[in-house]
This record gives C-alpha cells, sequence and structure tokens, in this order.
C-alpha cells in the first residue's frame, strides 16, 4: 500500500493567507517538498521531526529539475509516506501541479490538490487593487510572462488581449515586461492604460509602482524592482489610490 501526495497551495506569501486544510496536512506529512516562494513562516509550522526538502526552482534554471521532484513524490509515497508537495500561490496556477497530477496518475499514487490564494489575486488585494469592478471591469485574465522555454512558439497573444478583456495579471513577466507592453500597445490598447507592478505581494516587504503601459518599462528600472513580481494592467489600477490598505 502506498502513501499519498498532496498538491498543496501555500497561498500567496502572508503565513496567515495559508488555508486550515494546508496546515492540518503539514501537521501530519512524513514528508514536505516546498518551493522557493514558500514563506519561512509556512516552513516553522512543520513539525521538527518531518523530513523537510527544498525543491525550489529558480527562473532560468534547468527544466529537468521537475524531473527529479517527480521522482521524489512517487519514491516517497511508495515508501509509505505521506508527502506533502507545498507549493506558493495555487498549485495549478502556473504552478505546474496539473503536470505532477498527471505524473502521480501515471504511476498509480493517491493524490489530493489543496487549493490556496494565487498570488495574482492576494496581491491585487493587498494592494487595494479589485480585479473586477461593476463599473471599470467585468472580465479579468491571469497570464504567465514566462513560457515553457521548450515552446517552438509563443501561444499567448497579447495583442489580441489587448482588447478583448479588462484587467490583465501577468504572472511572471517582470523581464519582458517592455516587450509585452508594446505589443498590448500595437493590439490597440490606449496607450495611457494604468499599470502595477507589485513586489513581494501580502508580505512585509510589499512594495508597488505604478505608470502606464507606455512608462511602466522604464520605472521598473528606475526603481529596481525584482522578482517576484505581479503586474495588473487595467482601469481598476487606479483604484489603489482610493481603496489601498496597505
Amino acid at each position: 500500500m502506498s502513501g499519498k501526495v498532496y498538491l498543496v497551495g501555500a497561498g500567496p506569501g502572508d503565513s496567515k493567507l495559508i488555508t486550515l486544510r494546508a496546515v492540518e496536512l503539514l501537521k501530519k506529512a512524513d514528508v514536505v517538498l516546498y518551493d522557493r516562494l514558500v514563506s519561512k513562516k509556512i516552513i516553522s509550522m512543520i513539525p521538527k521531526k518531518t523530513k523537510k526538502i527544498y525543491v525550489g526552482r529558480a527562473v532560468g534554471d534547468d527544466t529537468t529539475h521537475q524531473n527529479s521532484t517527480n521522482d521524489l513524490m512517487v519514491i516517497h509515497a511508495k515508501s509509505k509516506k505521506n508527502v506533502v508537495r507545498l507549493k506558493g500561490g495555487d498549485p495549478i496556477i502556473f504552478g505546474r501541479g496539473g503536470e505532477e497530477a498527471e505524473f502521480l496518475k501515471e504511476n498509480n499514487i493517491k493524490y489530493e490538490i489543496v487549493p490556496g490564494i494565487t498570488s495574482g489575486i492576494g496581491s491585487a488585494t493587498y494592494a487595494g487593487i479589485p480585479l473586477t469592478h461593476r463599473k471599470y471591469a467585468s472580465s479579468v485574465v491571469f497570464v504567465t510572462g514566462h513560457e515553457d522555454p521548450e515552446k517552438k512558439s509563443e501561444i499567448v497573444k497579447w495583442k489580441r488581449l489587448a482588447k478583448s478583456v479588462d484587467t490583465i495579471v501577468i504572472m511572471m513577466g517582470l523581464s519582458r515586461i517592455d516587450v509585452i507592453c508594446k505589443q498590448l500597445i500595437a493590439g490597440g490598447l490606449d496607450k495611457k492604460t494604468p499599470v502595477a507592478v507589485i513586489q513581494n505581494g501580502t508580505t512585509p516587504k510589499q512594495k508597488m509602482i505604478k505608470g502606464t503601459v507606455t512608462n511602466i518599462a522604464k520605472k521598473v528600472k528606475e526603481n529596481k524592482i525584482t522578482p517576484p513580481t505581479n503586474i495588473i494592467i487595467g482601469k481598476v489600477v487606479d483604484l489603489s489610490d482610493t481603496i489601498g490598505w496597505k
């Protein structure tokens, strides 16, 4: 009889935003495989007797890194261990949780997926930016700004997004913000459209800079903004001036 793997979302950064189910599983786990963006406070919730293995991957690291993480889940589960695969944000929002679930299924390992607050929502909320609003935004899209390098061509159609959605939330897109904004403008997005870049969202180190699609790339450089960040584009960004609370 094998153990079970739990693909768990740790939330966007603030340790108090982790779910009760996630905490319950951390306390009962035999092994925890955790990512780079999981906060130290959440790691401290794991009992000392539990085996903790860091499997974090930074942008630019070898993509084969995921293979070793997959293997670790299966090895420990087949050793009759209960494994928590702990991920920042939500496990299936740009977190490879879907791929890991497929791998577990192929290897006949039982699993459960536990949702978490994705950073795209958490950082916006803490910055006072409502991603939807009855007056300004009836639609929102979550987009990765950093696609799989093994793809032959980019799947995200930035020019088409320009006029098809009210609010655009870009995750992992800081290094390409200039290119992305230029493509959105080429697709017809108003050059005055406001943009917010939120660094270390929901944490004590949270920092936000704002501009427009024409100048935000310059402001990112001037303010020395570094990952992790979320980029929010749309009229709702201006609402942070009145309802921002952090």
